[in-house]
């Protein structure tokens, strides 16, 4: 017997959600390996992952991984409006 008890749980794999962001943001980006900072990866869209970028890596190693990846400056104020539209 299921009973509510109001409480929901979200659970989100938010590991390339900045560079979701930025692919929400701008069309041209959707499809494409994207890189979000440029000294340490931040975030790594799926594309980029497919090409072994990982959060925290060296930003150099990651490029050298994928040298088309699109590299984007972190936009820490649009990263919070969004999670604060999810939550």
């Amino acid at each position: 017997m299921f009973v509510s008890v109001g409480a929901t749980i979200l659970h989100a794999d938010l590991d390339a959600f900045y560079a979701s962001v930025e692919q929400r943001d701008d069309p041209r980006l959707l499809g494409r390996p994207v890189i979000v900072g440029a000294g340490v990866v931040l975030a790594a869209s799926y594309e980029a992952k497919a090409f072994g970028i990982r959060t925290a890596m060296g930003g150099a190693h990651a490029r050298a991984l994928c040298p088309h990846a699109v590299v984007v400056e972190p936009r820490m104020s649009a990263y919070s409006d969004a999670s604060e539209a999810v939550f």
